[in-house]
């Protein structure tokens, strides 16, 4: 079986692209021939396939003038030279598979359209909520956002939800039209959802799309000795507002039996968060064995976010470790963490209730094992990357049956 992936990033920038490599190993393990094709960045891992890949495109930096802005506003609704390039790759390693994830705004969902127009199955992979939200998050002014799901979509343009720009936000609304006219995302065969909570969002955006819930996987047989319950709460992400990492702070504050909090990440409120708190560890950013070394000590992984998560990886890694977890009631998380099997649910955005829950967990120590043994479970039968190998197998073979 060929198949050809595609990512705007070939390098590990996000949690997207965590799932996309991980998923690349996997079939490469399960013995598929991979084609590569994504954007040209001095970060990118070897390929074969580089040279492919579209030019680099960077919407961060600084505008060029009147006509620079006009070709950039065109490349993004549109981009003529990923289409090309992806017309040529396919027509010279004839996959039968071709495998979206995020193609948003630099590669364009144009690129759909072309894979079908060459006979490929397609499948695309959500990892946000973008197709409902042009700016991606479903999160404004410190709160959830579904205007564009329930209205229109230029309520992102009126709302100026693109940092406060009426340029960009007005160029989010504009593509979001032109994918709804141009009906990109109605020519996949099968779009994957990591969560039955964002499936029901995209079902509403697209009723007549098929919509198959494929969940997150990680490798189940992590190197688990040195696990122990070093009493203290783990916080792992970025640092930033719709992440949950303020409300997390506030509650540490008001908790009355205080284990230690240690927050690894980094983002736009690390340097405001370690100024006004010094009674947590903030360590930054952390990776390989320092990481794992944090998650296996730790009592419980928190995930305090306020946003619409969709299939948390945080979760899934601290479940492998046999973690229970603090989550906030909202988006995918009560999917992963069932209130008093694999750990606790508090409200979101509501630092009292977050501190209830802290305080209640620290105060009965019995519960880590008890509870991070069912998460260790729950991973096993749910969450490994043994089921998430069997699972997309068997849609790709379904594709190609044509069942």
């Amino acid at each position: 079986m060929k198949i050809l992936l595609v990512n705007k990033f070939f390098f590990m920038k996000g949690g997207a692209e965590t799932v996309f490599f991980q998923e690349r190993d996997m079939l490469k393990r399960a013995g598929a021939t991979i084609v590569d094709f994504s954007m040209q960045h001095e970060k990118n891992m070897a390929s074969a396939y580089s040279d492919f890949f579209v030019s680099n495109v960077d919407y961060h930096g600084g505008k060029t003038g009147p006509l620079g802005s006009l070709k950039t506003a065109i490349n993004f609704i549109h981009n003529s030279e990923a289409c090309e390039k992806l017309k040529s790759l396919i027509t010279k390693e004839r996959p039968e598979i071709v495998h979206f994830h995020n193609i948003y705004h630099q590669l364009t969902p144009s690129i759909i359209k072309v894979a079908k127009s060459l006979g490929c199955k397609t499948v695309l992979t959500v990892h946000d909520t973008k197709i409902a939200c042009p700016s991606y998050t479903m999160y404004r002014d410190g709160h959830t956002c579904e205007a564009c799901l329930q209205g229109s979509v230029w309520n992102a343009f009126k709302n100026r939800c693109q940092e406060g720009s009426l340029f960009k936000s007005a160029l989010l609304s504009l593509e979001a039209t032109y994918q709804s006219l141009a009906k990109n995302y109605q020519a996949v065969d099968v779009i994957v959802s990591p969560s039955e909570f964002l499936a029901n969002i995209i079902r509403q955006k697209l009723p007549h799309n098929r919509i198959d819930v494929v969940v997150n996987g990680i490798d189940e047989h992590v190197d688990r000795n040195g696990v122990k319950d070093g009493r203290y709460f783990l916080y792992l992400g970025r640092l930033s507002v719709e992440k949950g990492v303020a409300t997390l702070a506030e509650a540490y504050q008001r908790s009355e039996q205080r284990l230690p909090l240690k927050v690894v990440g980094d983002g736009p409120l690390y340097n405001e968060l370690t100024y006004h708190y010094d009674n947590i560890d903030f360590l930054g950013f952390q990776s390989g064995d320092a990481l794992h070394k944090l998650i296996k000590e730790c009592s419980a992984v928190v995930v305090p976010s306020e946003c619409y998560e969709n299939c948390s990886m945080s979760v899934i890694e601290a479940m492998a470790y046999g973690k229970p977890i603090i989550g906030a009631n909202i988006g995918g998380i009560p999917e992963q963490v069932r209130e008093g099997v694999e750990g606790h649910l508090f409200e979101s955005g509501n630092p009292d209730s977050l501190a209830q829950v802290m305080d209640n967990f620290a105060g009965h120590p019995e519960q880590v094992a008890e509870l991070g043994h069912r998460a260790r479970q729950r991973l096993e039968n749910k969450y490994s990357l043994a089921r998430h190998e069997n699972t997309l197998m068997n849609l790709y073979q379904e594709l190609l049956s044509g069942n």
